[in-house]
């Protein structure tokens, strides 16, 4: 029996919304190996990280020339840096001298560069300024003036990107969405608000594949079962994109009683700035009537982009896959960005980085969704950049109940993938976006791209 779920049969054609085109990527069951062998580890530094374009941060991070963050992968260190010129560059984040990180911090805003090592000085444009000492130095040595080594760098959609290797297409062609897909959501007008980073017992790849569908979630998040449908629309674009629409605000259909608007759904109309007590209609009416709500909550507060938006987007999440190792959430209050990081030296583990994004409103009626799992005394203004939380294997982030329990399954599964009765992945129809991962992934790895 085929998979066609759709959210909305009736979108046209033409809408965001439209499911597209089933891709055959046939039925290939790959050696598990790949999720725990160094020799697959090392293919990937090879063959991956280098040529593909890397999400390395948000432009809410380098707003003001000056502004910089930096990113790490494996043992690469990248800084990105807002330019006079309002353009935004990426350079290794390494002296020239004796390899010593020049920035040292995970954000800052600064006139020019100073490497703590010995003092040499670099401008925000990677030029180098000064040499401390010079005179020591013979002429020959330094007459190439030693700059720090410029990162292939574009932004896309309040996103920022990176390519080690200078060889990837333009970032507009390698990004397999439609025109408008990331641009409606104004990600370059949120503001992070919560920045965290796990250490997590698995190969990224598992990470991946246990955020690309919804298929598990009646089984290891039951608690979802009362506000979301656990059958998701799954689509496969171009690259190794991907997305999946996960309607919310509506009980899975696994549920008996589908009329009672029980303690969930008030929860999300709460969310949407309805009072639950004043809604007359059974639970089935639920999601049309948190979208209305959003819709008019949106008018009133003139927030316009909520026109671009379909009915579906205002309630349900668009989780959208991003090739190699990003997922992002998509709504138009927020966005929820998580990369899986791979470890520089361990393919059993990876770094689970979760960035939250929030447009604020300073209005009563414009609450924090409850799906952003925000610890209480969060700042939410955007006033402040908050600092990286970082968390060591088993430490607890206060990530929410779901993602804790999604932390223990990943390492369930790491540990399984290495076990000798397990012999490949079986991927169905609700896996696709999975089964279109490691297509992708392949083709790298094969040198095909």
């Amino acid at each position: 029996m085929s998979y066609d779920f759709q959210v909305n049969p009736a979108a046209p054609p033409d809408s965001l919304e439209a499911r597209q085109t089933p891709i055959d990527n046939g039925l290939e069951i790959p050696d598990p190996s790949r999720y725990f062998s160094e020799e697959f580890m090392r293919k990937e530094w090879t063959h991956l990280w280098p040529r593909a374009w890397l999400l390395a941060g948000v432009t809410a991070d380098v707003r003001e020339p000056g502004d910089y963050f930096t990113f790490d992968v494996g043992h690469e260190s990248i800084i990105v840096a807002k330019q006079d010129d309002g353009s935004i560059k990426a350079f290794y984040n390494v002296c020239p001298h004796r390899a010593n990180r020049i920035a040292l911090n995970d954000f800052g805003s600064v006139s020019e560069f100073t490497c703590a090592f010995h003092g040499w000085k670099f401008r925000c444009n990677g030029q180098l300024k000064s040499i401390t000492d010079e005179q020591t130095f013979s002429p020959k040595l330094v007459a190439h003036r030693p700059g720090m080594s410029e990162v292939r760098c574009e932004a896309h959609a309040g996103l920022v990107f990176v390519n080690l290797d200078g060889k990837a297409p333009p970032l507009s062609e390698w990004i397999g969405l439609p025109k408008g897909y990331l641009e409606n959501y104004r990600i370059d007008e949120m503001n992070p608000v919560r920045h965290v980073r796990t250490l997590w017992n698995a190969n990224w790849k598992v990470g991946v594949d246990s955020f690309y569908e919804t298929y598990h979630l009646p089984h290891i998040h039951p608690q979802t079962q009362t506000v979301m449908g656990d059958y998701s629309q799954y689509d496969l674009y171009p690259n190794g994109f991907s997305r999946m629409i996960v309607p919310l605000c509506q009980k899975s259909h696994r549920i008996a009683d589908q009329d009672t608007v029980d303690a969930g759904l008030r929860f999300m109309m709460q969310d949407a700035g309805m009072d639950p007590d004043s809604y007359k209609g059974d639970a089935r009416g639920v999601r049309a009537a948190v979208q209305q709500s959003k819709r008019e909550r949106a008018r009133r507060l003139g927030l316009t982009h909520y026109e671009n938006f379909t009915d579906g987007q205002l309630t349900d999440s668009w989780a959208t896959g991003l090739f190699p190792n990003v997922q992002i959430g998509c709504h138009p209050e927020g966005v929820f960005i998580m990369r899986f990081l791979p470890h520089p030296d361990d393919p059993k583990k990876f770094y689970y980085d979760n960035i939250t994004m929030f447009r604020y409103v300073d209005d009563p009626d414009y609450f924090v969704p409850a799906w952003m799992g925000l610890p209480k005394g969060t700042d939410i203004t955007g006033a402040t950049r908050p600092p990286i939380e970082r968390f060591g294997e088993g430490e607890r982030a206060d990530l929410g109940e779901v993602l804790d329990q999604d932390v223990e399954l990943v390492a369930a599964v790491g540990a399984g993938s290495r076990s000798r009765g397990f012999r490949g992945p079986l991927w169905s129809e609700q896996e696709s976006r999975i089964r279109h991962f490691h297509r992708e992934l392949d083709r790298y790895i094969k040198g095909e791209k």
